[in-house]
């Protein structure tokens, strides 16, 4: 790693204290940046993303993707923890949470809109941010991948139907062109772009692993320009109800630890190569918060606090998910000790 990556938490703890202030200092120009948006994806965060994804895209061999298969057993892994496990867990932990022991400190006319707000969140598992955590801990490209477009696949028929069961309502108002138009531009176009720039520059040579040098710190500060911009977006929301968001923090937290190490000792448990493993638990443990967002929003307005449950998983996503990334890196030796001869 290098000295900028070694201190990354850093740099993301001052990024978050900047967007903050910023958003307070100036909420007219954050509010027109949060306005540039179609299907409420917005626009100048999804080319943020580009730019953090594109160039881990270009690692990917299509060619090698067949590989995955000796993978099997992880993907299983992830799709149960994703599929099985994270809804429910956190339709539990918000009940209990938000519904028993914070409620004396809540609005109590809030608090079944807070745990819509969490389910919503655990029920859409990450997409395009997956790639920069697995780029951090080094797992096997072809696996996320494909696990990603597994989980996109899934998404869009079971979102539906999961979210109805744990809200309990006959029918959900899901956004479909919010969710389509993310998988279009978080995977489908980042992939097509960087295969047709990957295939040129592997036409020429050496240019292909000087572009990857070049580009290697593109991914981290597209990251740290996204947490300005997100966290200006809620700089008001964090300044003016910062004892509820903390609350509401306490099980999206617990979700998500709990999680990744359902995800990682179940891969130990079946042998999972750790390259695969530790992907598993991140993919495992995060969340796709502009599908929540866009879901809470539509479901229950704006202003409400499902909406705000939702905003709170992106506060929380990118610290706690750098902090999941340094676990699974410093168990490596402990992992692979146990794995079967």
């Amino acid at each position: 790693m290098t000295t900028f990556e070694r201190y990354l938490t850093i740099w993301v703890l001052l990024c978050i204290g900047v967007g903050i202030a910023l958003g307070h200092l100036l909420p007219g120009v954050f509010a027109a940046v949060a306005g540039a948006e179609i299907a409420r994806v917005n626009l100048p965060v999804a080319g943020l993303i580009w730019l953090m994804i594109i160039p881990m895209l270009l690692k990917i061999d299509f060619a090698a993707l067949g590989e995955v298969k000796a993978h099997w057993r992880g993907i299983g892994v992830t799709l149960v923890v994703n599929w099985a496990i994270k809804p429910f867990s956190m339709a539990l932990l918000g009940s209990l949470f938000i519904g028993h022991v914070f409620a004396p400190m809540l609005p109590a006319g809030q608090l079944s809109s807070y745990v819509a707000g969490l389910i919503l969140l655990a029920a859409a598992p990450c997409t395009a941010m997956v790639f920069v955590w697995s780029n951090l801990c080094e797992g096997e490209p072809h696996y996320t991948l494909s696990q990603v477009a597994l989980n996109d696949v899934i998404m869009v028929f079971l979102f539906a139907p999961l979210v109805g069961l744990l809200l309990g309502v006959a029918s959900i108002a899901v956004p479909w062109t919010t969710l389509l138009l993310s998988v279009l531009l978080y995977i489908v176009v980042p992939v097509i772009v960087a295969q047709l720039w990957r295939g040129a520059l592997r036409a020429k040579g050496g240019a292909f692993e000087r572009t990857l040098r070049v580009l290697q710190p593109v991914s981290l500060l597209a990251l740290l320009a996204t947490l300005v911009l997100l966290f200006g977006f809620q700089g008001e929301q964090i300044l003016r109800q910062p004892v509820v968001i903390a609350i509401l923090a306490v099980p999206i937290l617990i979700q998500v630890y709990l999680n990744a190490g359902i995800a990682y000792w179940l891969s130990r448990r079946l042998g999972v190569a750790w390259c695969v493993a530790a992907p598993a638990a991140l993919i495992g443990a995060s969340n796709f918060f502009e599908l929540a967002v866009a879901a809470a929003i539509s479901l229950f307005g704006l202003d409400s606090g499902a909406a705000l449950a939702t905003v709170v998983g992106v506060l929380v996503e990118v610290p706690v998910m750098l902090s999941v990334v340094r676990i699974v890196k410093a168990s490596r030796n402990w992992y692979e000790a146990g794995l079967p001869a």
